[in-house]
Parts: structure tokens; sequence; C-alpha cells
């Protein structure tokens, strides 16, 4: 059964710079959200989409998203990470693996991420080539605890099922 159903599990976490980069807004997601702080990375700093590239690349036995994207490539400096998630499903197709679903926990004190799930959802689900039905996005504040709750950074996990279709095995 291994070699039909995996499943991987992600997470990232990036800093706030102290205010608003030069063009660099914050994008969670995929989707750009308004907030007075940029989180602080080599690429877009999407921490949801770096922990689901995480997560499918763990699924498929392929390491990390720095073996892949190393934040010491200049080509991949302030990249859209949509970019690297669509290079990640690639290497799903290429071991004709499937997502099955994503589920992903964004950690935020601020800003509030409700307004924004769908769209996400919606987001995910384009870049991947899936149903939206198959991506689900939530969030939770750490109630004022650690670096999230003092409003320092960002941090997500992300967990997908991966499936082969038996015939092709």
């Amino acid at each position: 059964m291994w070699d039909r159903i995996r499943t991987g599990h992600g997470y990232d976490a990036h800093r706030f710079a102290e205010g608003l980069l030069p063009n660099k807004p914050l994008v969670l997601g995929g989707v750009t959200i308004a907030h007075d702080k940029s989180l602080l990375a080599h690429s877009d700093g999407d921490a949801v989409i770096h922990a689901l590239c995480d997560a499918l690349l763990g699924a498929i036995g392929r390491g990390d998203i720095g073996r892949h994207f190393p934040d010491t490539d200049a080509e991949f400096s302030n990249i859209d990470s949509g970019l690297l998630l669509r290079r990640v499903c690639e290497f799903l197709r290429e071991g004709q693996w499937l997502v099955g679903n994503v589920d992903i926990t964004i950690l935020a004190q601020a800003p509030r991420m409700a307004p924004h799930i769908d769209a996400m959802c919606q987001r995910l689900a384009s870049l991947m080539n899936i149903n939206a039905q198959q991506v689900n996005v939530k969030a939770s504040t750490t109630e004022g605890m650690g670096f999230v709750g003092r409003k320092e950074g960002i941090e997500t996990y992300a967990v997908v099922l991966i499936y082969r279709d038996k015939q092709d095995s």
C-alpha cells in the first residue's frame, strides 16, 4: 500500500520586517494581504506555500524546499512561491502521484486570516491543478504566546495525502 498512498508534513515560519519592504507585500497562500509589514525571506516569504511544498516533497521522498530552491541561489530571490509550488507538482506528476487533499494551519496573531481563507484555497487549488474542495486552510492565534503571539512573525503547518491510481502503479 505504501507505493499507492503517502502522507507528507511541512512547516515554515518567517519573521516580520519592521515595516513594509519595497516591492514586497505580505503574500500567504498565493494571496496578497493588506498589512503594514512584510515577511523577511529570500523569496516572497509565502510561508503557506513553503510549508505545502515541504509536505508534498516529503510525501514523495524528495527532501525539502531548500534542497530544490536554495536561499543561496539568486534565481530564487523574491520569486513568486507559486512558481515553486508548480514545480513541486511537476515532481509529483513525474512519479504519477495525485493530490488527495491538503490541510494547512496558519498561526498568526495579525493580520486576521479569516477574510482570505477562501481566496487561498482557490489559489492553491489553481496552482496545483486540483479542485478547491481538496484544499483546506484554517488559521489560529497563539493567544499572545511565543513569537507569533508577540506579532513577530507567522508560522504554518501543512499535511498532504497523495496517491496513485491502482492502474498507474
